[in-house]
C-alpha cells in the first residue's frame, strides 16, 4: 500500500503540473483557518498514509508517515516516557504530523526547548514536479541535508508534499510545577526576561490581565529549588495541565471572540506595546509572542511592530474585518523575498502545491 499510495500521489502531481492545475494538500484539516485562501481544486488527502515507520527510544529518534495523527504519536512516546518537546498545537484529534510540520507552529515550550524546525532530522517529500526526494536522516548525528529538511517547517506545503518525517524526541521531565503570580504587564515582562537569564528550568510562561503563569520542568531537585526561589502560588497538576493544553491549542477564553486574532512576534525584551483599538495582550514565550484581538489597522500594526524588530501574522480573520484585503503573513522584502521565490521555483515551478496558502505562493 505505501508504494502504491506514493506512486499515485506522484502521478497526480505530474498530471497537475502538466495542466497547471493546483492541488490542495490536506491531513486532518485542523489548521484550514491558518494561512491564505486555498485555490478551490483537487485535494491530496494524506490521512490514508499513516503509521510509525521506526522508533528508537534510546536514540531519541522517531520516523513517521505524514498522515499519522498526533495523538497516536503522543501515545507511543508517552509509553516510553518521551514527548514531542515543541508541544505542537493539535486543535482536535484529527491533527496529523504532516500538518504540524507544514504549519511550523509550536506550543508554550517553544521558547525554552526550540521550535518545530529544530527537531526535524529528515524528510521525504514529493515536490511540485512529482519527484520523490529524501533529505537528512534518521539519526541525530547525521547532519546532511538538515537545512533542506527544515525548509519544510512552516512552508505550508508549498514546497512539497510531506511523505515521511524523522524527528528528535526528548524525555519527559521528572517533575513539573506551575506557579501563578499577580503581576502587571511590565512586571511580568521584567520577571520573564530576568528568570530566562538564570539557571531556572522554565518550560512555559503566559500573562494576561494581571495574572502570570510560569511552568517549571526538570529534575525533582531542580524544580523544588526553583519553586522556593521564585515563590508565587502553586496550582494543582490537573488545573495546570488543562491550562497549558488550552494555551497550546488556543482554546483558552483569551483566544475567543469574533474579532481578528493577531500574532505578534517581537524580541522578548520589548516593553509593553500599546495598539489603538486592542485590549490587553496575551503574552507567551517570555515576551516574544504576543496575541491581540481587535479590528485593527493591519498596515499600521505591521509598521509599528516591524519598527520594533518583529512581524505580525493574522492568525484568524474576524467577522467582516477591515483586514480582509491584507495578506496573512508579514510581507517579505529584498533578498529574503528573492530567496523564497527561488526556492519555490526550484521545488514547485508550476506553483501547483497549496497555491495561496503563503499569500504570494
Amino acid at each position: 500500500m505505501p508504494d502504491s499510495f506514493i506512486s499515485s500521489v506522484q502521478e497526480r502531481v505530474r498530471d497537475a503540473q502538466a495542466h497547471a492545475r493546483p492541488l490542495v494538500i490536506r491531513g486532518g484539516n485542523t489548521k484550514a483557518f491558518y494561512g491564505g485562501a486555498r485555490a478551490p481544486t483537487d485535494e491530496v488527502d494524506m490521512r490514508a498514509y499513516s503509521g510509525i515507520i521506526d522508533y528508537q527510544p534510546r536514540e531519541l529518534v522517531l520516523t513517521v508517515k505524514a498522515g499519522t495523527p498526533i495523538h497516536e504519536i503522543d501515545a507511543a512516546l508517552d509509553a516510553q516516557g518521551q514527548m514531542l518537546a515543541f508541544e505542537p498545537p493539535q486543535y482536535d484529534l484529527g491533527a496529523t504530523i504532516g500538518g504540524v510540520i507544514a504549519s511550523g507552529l509550536s506550543g508554550p515550550r517553544r521558547a525554552y526547548v526550540g521550535a518545530v524546525r529544530d527537531f526535524v532530522l529528515g524528510t521525504r517529500i514529493i515536490n511540485g514536479k512529482g519527484e520523490d526526494l529524501r533529505f537528512g536522516g534518521r539519526v541525530i548525528k547525521n547532519v546532511a541535508g538538515y537545512d533542506v529538511s527544515r525548509l519544510m517547517a512552516g512552508a505550508m506545503g508549498t514546497l512539497g508534499i510531506l511523505i515521511d518525517v524523522s524527528l528528535k524526541v526528548l524525555p519527559k521531565p521528572v517533575s513539573e510545577v506551575t506557579l501563578r503570580f499577580a503581576f502587571d504587564q511590565a512586571q511580568a515582562l521584567q520577571k520573564f526576561n530576568e528568570w530566562a537569564g538564570q539557571p531556572i528550568p522554565l518550560s512555559g510562561t503566559a500573562w494576561q490581565d494581571g495574572v502570570a503563569h510560569v511552568r517549571l520542568s526538570g529534575t525533582q531537585a531542580g524544580v523544588t529549588t526553583a519553586v522556593q526561589r521564585l515563590g508565587g502560588e502553586q496550582i494543582d497538576a490537573e488545573t495546570a495541565r488543562k491550562f497549558w493544553t488550552s494555551m497550546r491549542d488556543q482554546q483558552h477564553a483569551c483566544f475567543g471572540g469574533s474579532h481578528t486574532l493577531w500574532r505578534l512576534s517581537v524580541p522578548a525584551t520589548t516593553p509593553p506595546i500599546t495598539v489603538a483599538g486592542a485590549g490587553a495582550p496575551l503574552i507567551e514565550w517570555g515576551g516574544a509572542l504576543r496575541w491581540l484581538r481587535g479590528p485593527l489597522d493591519a498596515a499600521a500594526l505591521r509598521a509599528q511592530i516591524a519598527a520594533l524588530g518583529g512581524h505580525v501574522t493574522i492568525m484568524r480573520r474576524g467577522d467582516g474585518g477591515a483586514d480582509a484585503a491584507y495578506p496573512v503573513f508579514h510581507p517579505l522584502e529584498g533578498k529574503l523575498a528573492e530567496l523564497n521565490r527561488n526556492l519555490k521555483l526550484a521545488f514547485d515551478p508550476a506553483n501547483i502545491l497549496n497555491r495561496g496558502r503563503l499569500d504570494n505562493f
